[in-house]
């Protein structure tokens, strides 16, 4: 999934629900991203984090 695609299905969702991703361990809280920018023609990566708070 592209940043694009992911805006764009983020888009069709209710504005206050949360962002949670599936994990080894259960559901978590998306906490925040970084962006890997790669070489080698390499597609740069958005990593997803979660929220170390919860």
């Amino acid at each position: 999934m592209t940043v694009e695609q992911l805006i764009t299905a983020l888009l069709e969702m209710p504005k206050h629900a949360v962002v949670l991703y599936e994990g080894d361990s259960g559901y978590a809280l998306v906490g925040g991203l970084h962006l890997q920018e790669n070489e080698n023609d390499l597609p740069d990566e958005v990593i997803l984090f979660p929220d170390m708070n919860e």
